[in-house]
């Protein structure tokens, strides 16, 4: 299988982490503002509509518009000395593992912060993506159909970050980088040709994780602005998680065996390489500020026994299951998703 970042991961246990430590190569990834994205251009002179089911979904993306300015209670106050999520390991890895080497519970409620404020600093830089990659989608889709969805979500991806750019400035206090794994899978995306890898990568892959991420914020929220706004921007990437498994569905439809194949291992390359980060990149940023060694952590959590049904939660809330019933998920490479603890039987039944 294509392995991502070769040259940054390191073998413990017999589990591949992926592992930035040389803060000059995190800069160059940052670094690196241009990305080229080779892409044509698909002229259409259908404009009646041609898939009913993507007309259906961008009329009801029309329908779920809403103003991140006026729709949501900007007066709400949010304090780092308040539990703005649930004490709960699925929530909180950094809180989980404070409250385990004894520290008070001021700390414990300041790292879930801390955590939270990183894991959405990251979400807001996955919209940026989001949006500029759907501004693509708008050129290479072939039907009329697409292309006017796709231009939704560029209206939609342009809410989400402006909400959450300013609920993390004026609200949490700090916009955190974007992380090195992240940097370097968006590149991918981003830069991969044809619609359908595209489709495929941010649609069904990404958007389905960040379906995944939030649910769980929203459903341990204590902070009623951070669930009303998680609330929002989810019922947004539900829609463009189905777009995805629309578009997507066809395409596999039609591919030949060699295609299937290749979108099958790329879609495992992409969330294994986010798989085997393990949060060693929020645990290098935040982890010397409650005097925890980010390898250690990492190393005895994927030790637990209890692992693979806590690690696995993020892909099983939706993407792997969509990524079964497309038919990308096979006898050929079922072993290696359970093997990577991305895969159980838990989960919901995706979009």
């Amino acid at each position: 299988m294509e392995r991502f970042m070769r040259e940054y991961r390191r073998s413990q246990g017999g589990f591949d982490f992926i592992d930035f430590v040389d803060e000059a190569a995190i800069e160059r990834i940052r670094g690196k503002l241009r990305v080229d994205a080779p892409t044509t251009v698909n002229w259409q002179w259908e404009y009646g509509s041609e898939v009913a089911e993507l007309r259906r979904l961008y009329e009801k993306g029309k329908e779920g518009q809403w103003n991140a300015a006026t729709d949501l209670d900007w007066d709400v106050p949010v304090s780092r000395d308040e539990w703005l999520v649930a004490q709960v390991p699925e929530v909180s890895l950094l809180s989980t593992i404070c409250k385990m080497t004894g520290k008070d519970e001021a700390t414990q409620c300041a790292a879930a912060f801390d955590e939270v404020n990183w894991v959405l600093s990251q979400l807001l830089h996955g919209e940026q993506a989001a949006l500029q990659l759907c501004g693509q989608l708008t050129n290479v889709c072939p039907k009329t159909d697409e292309k006017w969805y796709a231009a939704s979500q560029v209206a939609d991806e342009a809410r989400h970050n402006e909400v959450f750019a300013r609920f993390l400035a004026t609200k949490m206090g700090t916009i955190y980088p974007i992380s090195a794994t992240v940097k370097t899978l968006l590149d991918e995306l981003l830069s991969v040709e044809g619609y359908a890898m595209k489709t495929l990568g941010m649609q069904t892959l990404f958007e389905g994780m960040a379906v995944g991420i939030m649910g769980n914020f929203h459903d341990h929220a204590c902070n009623p602005l951070f669930k009303d706004l998680l609330y929002r921007v989810a019922q947004d990437e539900s829609r463009h998680a189905a777009f995805g498994v629309m578009v997507t569905r066809r395409v596999v439809r039609d591919a030949s065996q060699q295609e299937r194949e290749r979108m099958e291992d790329w879609a495992l390359a992409v969330l294994e390489a986010l798989n085997a980060n393990q949060q060693l990149d929020m645990l290098r940023t935040l982890g010397p500020k409650y005097d925890l060694d980010p390898p250690a952590v990492a190393n005895a959590v994927r030790s637990m026994p209890e692992w693979p049904a806590f690690n696995s939660m993020a892909y099983m809330h939706t993407v792997v299951p969509n990524l079964q019933r497309l038919g990308l998920i096979t006898e050929r490479t079922e072993p290696e998703w359970r093997r990577l603890g991305m895969l159980t039987q838990r989960g919901n039944t995706g979009v």
